[in-house]
């Protein structure tokens, strides 16, 4: 057998030559080849052989791709005519083929006549490769293509060689660190010219449309770095062309070019143009400056229509709709009458503020205007009314409308299912289809969420009767929606059902199933689920941990936690808040003191149920030192967090700290809830703190106007039974403005075993007999009462 130093693969007419990679195993141990295979090998190589012959004898009938070959299998000559010749697969590559290469090599280097150019593999092959091509391009331009005003994809080349077809990317990998400098020696206009391009420009280079193109394409750094270089050649650039650049870096949230472009149009002189200024203040709000945007504002010579609509859509855009509506108050003081679009944006103002009564005076003024035919703005005032609560106005604004589209209908029907009225939604989805309305993606949606949350699952099932037949059914969203609608409706097999026919997923459609299996307890099922996702995202884990906590597996939850971190996944408030609760199910106090310490070093900003649940957390793991230093470090507080820290404090059996807190919550002018009042008498009860309940139940209703419940009662009736009262407990049960249940009798009735009161123990039995004849706890009790006073006598009789 021949062993040569180089492996030749060599498929159709095609030439590969690589070295041959040694076998680890010594020859001795080297498997013998059966005869056939060696007669194989042996004509293989000779055909190998007589390849090299025919590439040696005229290198110019070979392609040479050694430079833009995708990878190794490619070969690195092709015979450019035979290309149906049968396929060789030789293993050897001769080495008189490698010398006589490194000769051609050499003859090439001396400047003689060569086809063959030097090989150099890998990563430094396309360095030299690459930057050979810009040397060529920077001496002689006019033999390439400048292709950048015409490609439609970045992924074509900036400029194409005419004759060899290879191609230069400005923005390319990898080249050379000082293409982007000579780049910017050179006018962009003198290469378009010289190079005789596609697409002839003119001597001014900062064509409107080449911008506008530019614009369109992405490539917006091109387009401003053509109007630079011509005002640095103290040319004028267009007036269009700066619309074109703003509107662009508008479109692309692009603030630092939007502010070189405001610079080149202050340069220019153009700053004072109405126009200009106008798009100057949108760019500026949808890039997220609304402060430059009221600057460029405040600086124009005059204002219309238009440039306050501007600037009062970057307030309401960026939650400030108190302002937003302030600014549409001074347009009318100037004596400029808004548009439909000005009345559209604030409506729209009023509603993400919930400014009911300024969005009615809207209302009066578009009457007024001449606008109430106006179907965008009517659909804008049914959103309005519907979010603020009003359902019934934007039912009679829908009403009115002498003409509907699809949003109309839409708007009204997600009016219906935000304020609970579902069956109402539905009702108008059939009066829809009997007007004959086609809905869209966004009515089914609309819809099938309705049906969720009424868990109306037969409308529900003829909603996705009417999708398939409208063929919205490969909808990626309107799946999605299906498939939470069946699970929030317990029909797992039909969510699943739905998931498996999408013949489109994204990541919602597996987080929505995920959370289907959770809420059905198929934890398993969920699991392995998020274990096939290729792509998962913080709710796909927060779905999951949720689904651990939910069903008491807290130590499940915990270890996917730190799965999570592993995965370089950072969580969310979300996701702390559910892991802390699962620590506080466990009492796994050091672990949530690690989730603690790792809250403040991601660095993200903890809302107040985050705060909440941290307190809730040390409470419930019997740490109320640590509660309350989270619960003085809060910045905001609301209503829930006083009650999670009173209800640690109850839980811990520390009623004078539940008092105290308390009063200081009422000092600083948080008003209790029902949960406040149930947590301080639960921290009085058990701490035998009578005085102390009583004057906190008589101030609930006649101090702070909170109606005291059945639940109040009740701790009442607890505090005066753990203290012995329990003739005073029976006076306060009778006196009850409500009907007691059975509850607050056998706490009296237990507290009468306790303290051997026979007569009340009685009378509490019959009561809890009344309400629940089969309570057989109710006659044990009763029982122990008699046996405990030595009347053996009734207790026989009661166990008869």
């Amino acid at each position: 057998m021949i062993t040569n130093q180089y492996a030749i693969s060599s498929s159709s007419t095609s030439l590969t030559c690589a070295p041959l990679v040694p076998s680890s195993s010594s020859s001795s141990r080297r498997r013998r080849l059966p005869m056939a295979a060696e007669i194989s090998m042996t004509s293989h190589v000779a055909r190998a052989e007589r390849l090299w012959q025919q590439f040696f004898s005229d290198p110019s009938q070979w392609w040479d791709r050694r430079f833009d070959k995708k990878n190794s299998r490619f070969p690195n000559f092709k015979h450019k005519a035979a290309k149906k010749a049968p396929r060789i697969d030789n293993r050897f590559y001769p080495p008189r083929a490698h010398a006589k290469l490194a000769s051609m090599v050499k003859c090439q280097e001396q400047g003689q006549s060569c086809f063959v150019k030097p090989q150099i593999s890998g990563h430094a092959s396309r360095v030299v490769r690459k930057e050979q091509l810009w040397q060529e391009f920077f001496s002689d331009p006019s033999q390439w293509w400048d292709n950048r005003l015409t490609k439609v994809s970045p992924k074509h080349p900036d400029f194409k060689h005419k004759r060899t077809h290879e191609g230069l990317w400005i923005e390319g990998w990898p080249n050379p660190p000082w293409v982007r400098a000579k780049m910017a020696t050179m006018a962009l206009g003198q290469l378009q010219s010289d190079a005789g391009t596609r697409s002839r420009v003119s001597d001014s280079c900062c064509n409107d449309d080449h911008v506008s193109k530019l614009c369109q394409a992405g490539r917006l750094k091109d387009a401003l770095h053509m109007v630079e270089l011509m005002v640095q050649q103290n040319s004028q650039a267009s007036f269009q062309a700066y619309v074109a650049l703003l509107k662009g870096c508008a479109r692309m949230r692009a603030l630092a070019e939007g502010k070189r472009v405001h610079a080149l149009i202050v340069q220019s002189g153009l700053n004072s143009d109405i126009f200009l200024g106008n798009i100057l203040v949108d760019m500026y709000a949808k890039c997220g400056n609304v402060l430059d945007a009221r600057k460029v504002f405040n600086k124009m010579p005059e204002h219309n229509v238009f440039s306050w609509t501007a600037i009062i859509s970057a307030y309401a855009d960026h939650g400030q709709g108190q302002e937003a509506i302030h600014l549409f108050q001074q347009m009318q003081e100037t004596g400029i009458s808004p548009d439909k679009v000005a009345f559209v944006v604030v409506l729209k103002a009023c509603t993400r503020i919930a400014a009911l009564e300024q969005g009615k005076q809207l209302h009066l003024k578009i009457n007024k205007s001449g606008f109430q035919s106006d179907v965008i703005i009517m659909n804008t005032l049914i959103d309005m009314y519907a979010k603020c609560g009003c359902i019934e106005d934007a039912r009679q604004v829908f009403n009115k409308m002498s003409e509907r589209d699809v949003v109309s209908w839409s708007a009204m029907m997600a009016g219906y299912a935000q304020n609970g009225f579902c069956k109402e939604a539905l009702a108008l989805y059939e009066q829809m289809k009997q007007e004959g309305v086609q809905p869209n993606t966004v009515t089914y949606v609309i819809l099938i969420k309705a049906s969720a949350s009424s868990t109306a699952l037969e409308q529900g099932k003829q909603l996705h009767s009417d999708i398939i037949r409208s063929g919205f059914e490969s909808d990626v969203i309107v799946g999605n929606a299906l498939v939470d609608m069946y699970a929030k409706c317990d029909c797992i097999e039909r969510a699943h059902a739905v998931f498996n026919k999408m013949s489109e997923r994204d990541v919602v459609s597996w987080n929505s199933m995920i959370a289907g299996y959770v809420k059905c307890g198929c934890i398993e099922d969920a699991r392995g689920l998020f274990n096939s996702m290729n792509e998962r995202d913080v709710v796909s884990w927060c779905a999951m941990i949720a689904g651990y906590a939910q069903n008491g597996l807290g130590k499940d939850a915990l270890a996917l936690y730190e799965l999570m971190k592993l995965e370089g996944m950072q969580p969310d408030n979300a996701t702390y808040s559910i892991l802390l609760k699962a620590c506080g199910s466990i009492a796994a106090l050091e672990q949530g003191k690690q989730i603690h310490s790792d809250i403040i070093r991601s660095g993200c900003e903890p809302d107040v149920i985050l705060w909440n649940t941290l307190v809730d957390m040390y409470a419930r793991c019997g740490c109320v030192e640590h509660a309350r230093q989270v619960f003085n470090s809060m910045r905001e507080r609301n209503v829930v967090s006083w009650n999670t820290m009173i209800a640690g404090y109850a839980q811990q059996g520390l009623g004078k700290e539940a008092v105290t807190l308390l009063e200081q919550m009422q000092r600083e002018g948080t008003k209790p809830d029902e949960v406040t009042y149930v947590s301080v008498l639960s921290a009085c009860s058990h701490s035998g703190l009578v005085d102390a309940g009583c004057r906190v139940f008589d101030s609930m209703y006649k101090i702070h106007g909170v109606t005291p419940t059945v639940d109040h009662y009740a701790c009442m009736v607890d505090l005066l039974c753990r203290a012995g009262c329990l003739a005073d407990a029976e006076v306060f049960i009778n006196k009850m403005p409500i009907q007691p249940d059975a509850v607050i009798w056998r706490t009296l009735l237990g507290a009468a075993r306790n303290h051997g009161h026979v007569e009340i123990g009685r009378r509490a039995f019959d009561r809890v007999v009344k309400l629940e004849p089969e309570n057989a706890a109710a006659y044990v009790l009763l029982s122990n009462i008699y046996g405990a006073a030595g009347r053996m006598r009734y207790q026989r009789q009661e166990r008869k």
